[in-house]
């Protein structure tokens, strides 16, 4: 699978087929956009950030509709995008995000998730990148352990590290709190 602004590889040409898309575009954007901005929102922190994400990546399959179409999931090169997208937000605005966060910490927002679960989730987006990764692809998006380590291009048994770290740490941290 490529990335958003990198060429595909020969074996990547090879797995595509010249059929027309299999869905519409239109049809897969109100298919994803809910849960990719879901998706986006647990690695971001914020609904505004989330948004622009998932738009910046629906633009770039737009453009590439009939190449992505053509992939066997084209939601797998989604949450890869979308993943991927985050992480590059995240490094250019560091400082800002560090700040704004910080200012948007109470912020309740309207994606289905209960009061106790923003302190679940803030907890989650304290956590190591990779670990905080695996947690939102398996609890959020419902991965299998393998669809978390090849959205992130990892092993299946480094993602399986990443995810029981994760679990570990949100353990302890969330049974202090509770003893608070």
């Amino acid at each position: 699978m490529s990335s958003i602004s990198e060429p595909l590889r020969v074996n990547e040409v090879e797995a595509m087929t010249d059929a027309a898309p299999t869905i519409p575009f239109v049809d897969f954007y109100r298919q994803r956009y809910p849960r990719a901005v879901r998706l986006a929102v647990v690695l971001t922190g914020s609904v505004g950030s989330a948004e622009d994400v998932v738009q910046d990546v629906m633009i770039d399959a737009h453009r590439r509709w009939a190449r992505i179409s053509a992939y066997e999931d084209p939601g797998a090169w989604l949450r890869r995008a979308i993943v991927n997208r985050a992480i590059s937000r995240h490094r250019r605005v560091a400082v800002a995000a560090k700040g704004f966060l910080r200012l948007t910490a109470d912020a309740r927002l309207s994606i289905d998730l209960v009061d106790s679960d923003w302190e679940l989730w803030r907890r989650v987006r304290s956590l190591p990148a990779r670990q905080a990764q695996m947690i939102a692809l398996v609890y959020v998006e419902g991965l299998t352990l393998e669809g978390a380590a090849t959205v992130l291009g990892i092993s299946t048994p480094t993602a399986k590290s990443h995810l029981a770290r994760a679990k570990q740490r949100l353990e302890t941290d969330l049974s202090d709190w509770n003893n608070s």
